[in-house]
């Protein structure tokens, strides 16, 4: 039952606050121990398998961050709320991620996982409102339309899964996909999951290439305001570790606008002996 009363917010507040802070702290102060007790345990998996995925150095990578987290100082709380065992607490303002610059107001969405020892923080979700000046007047007169009407803004009340925890990667690799007006969901190898909408990304492969034989699932299906027609590319990049050998296209699925597109389908690539010594730069 999702609770939306204000006095349960209020009780909620300072719980939450609390394992962001910890969280926050830990990242901070590099402590590998107080951000294992301050993660949800899904979260801990999925960025350990990323690192190992990329053959860094785990736990000392998971403190390699392009920015600190933003403190929640003088930033205007709006809600929190809890479905299940999942809450969220959302801030509007001057978001400083400390890289320089004067922030602007705007909106950040902090997601958690009641665990054993209470709520966990799960992750962030930063808003840029300059595209939507309404919706930033609406925040700053503390009016919350604008979270009602977003899903991501709402505690789903499922936890997710725990992933299978991967061993180090022999080969890095990442998919790409490009897909205008669809949806496209990616498994390779079985285990490493992706979903892309409208997009023009590239995520990490969990647990990397294989040698060998290696699998690429995938469906598709059209987004609304798509006229499935557009053109879609499904890639497998494998990535050297010696610098400047390029990354390798060993896997590929193209149509081209106006094409017919599969809506699920099933296919593989090899990594052979060949592929290896090109990562290696060997010729």
């Amino acid at each position: 039952m999702l609770t939306l009363v204000a006095g349960a917010q209020e009780d909620l507040r300072p719980a939450l606050e609390s394992s962001y802070n910890a969280w926050r702290n830990a990242v901070i102060q590099k402590d590998a121990r107080a951000w294992e007790r301050a993660t949800a345990e899904h979260r801990r998996m999925e960025v350990k398998n990323r690192i190992l995925s990329e053959k860094r150095a785990f736990p000392a990578m998971v403190f390699n961050l392009p920015a600190p987290p933003p403190s929640l100082a003088g930033l205007q709380f709006l809600e929190s709320k809890q479905n299940r065992a999942t809450a969220k607490a959302s801030y509007f303002g001057k978001i400083d991620f400390g890289v320089g610059g004067t922030p602007t107001d705007n909106l950040i969405v902090l997601s958690f996982i009641r665990g054993k020892s209470g709520w966990l923080y799960d992750r962030a979700d930063f808003v840029n409102l300059v595209a939507l000046p309404e919706v930033r007047k609406e925040l700053a007169k503390g009016d919350l339309r604008y979270l009602k009407e977003t899903p991501e803004a709402q505690p789903s009340g499922v936890v997710p899964a725990t992933p299978v925890e991967m061993k180090p990667a022999k080969i890095i690799a990442k998919v790409y996909v490009f897909c205008p007006g669809r949806e496209v969901q990616v498994q390779v190898n079985k285990f490493s999951r992706h979903r892309f909408a409208n997009a023009k990304e590239a995520e990490i492969i969990m647990g990397g290439a294989l040698d060998g034989l290696n699998e690429v699932q995938f469906s598709t299906q059209k987004l609304e305001g798509g006229t499935g027609k557009e053109a879609m590319t499904i890639r497998v990049y494998l990535l050297s570790e010696v610098e400047g050998v390029k990354p390798i296209k060993i896997f590929e699925y193209q149509v081209l606008e106006g094409g017919a597109v599969l809506p699920f389908g099933t296919k593989k690539f090899v990594v052979d002996a060949a592929a290896v010594r090109a990562l290696a730069g060997v010729r």
